[in-house]
């Protein structure tokens, strides 16, 4: 899959200890994805699956992904099942959009403001 080769290129551009470990993190969930659109013939029970495989801590935010992620689940087992480059291309359109979304809820909850403490 093209998107997977393309994070395994910026691995290897050394984008810091931090940002590799999260891209070979995000390796390792595509391939299960790929795995299970070729294991799992039901679509919903491949998205369900699909949702479930730590896109958040714990999953514990990973509903909060709502659209963008069934689009990237739809764009995986489309480019796996039937590939393609239109296939690819809309894998890694549906992979930014998410990882964009991701990120946006991260810098959220880690901008929430604590309360002040008193003395």
């Amino acid at each position: 899959m093209q998107l997977i080769d393309e994070l395994e290129s910026r691995i290897a551009a050394g984008p810091g200890l931090f940002r590799a470990q999260l891209m070979r993190e995000d390796i390792a969930r595509l391939r299960k994805l790929e795995s299970l659109a070729r294991s799992v013939s039901e679509p919903e029970a491949y998205r369900s699956a699909g949702r479930k495989l730590g896109w958040t801590t714990l999953d514990a935010r990973t509903s909060e992904l709502g659209g963008a992620l069934e689009e990237l689940l739809d764009a995986v087992r489309e480019a796996t099942v039937s590939p393609s480059g239109a296939a690819d291309a809309r894998t890694v359109e549906a992979w930014r959009a998410l990882a964009q979304l991701r990120m946006e809820r991260l810098v959220g909850c880690l901008a929430t403001p604590l309360p002040r403490l008193t003395e």
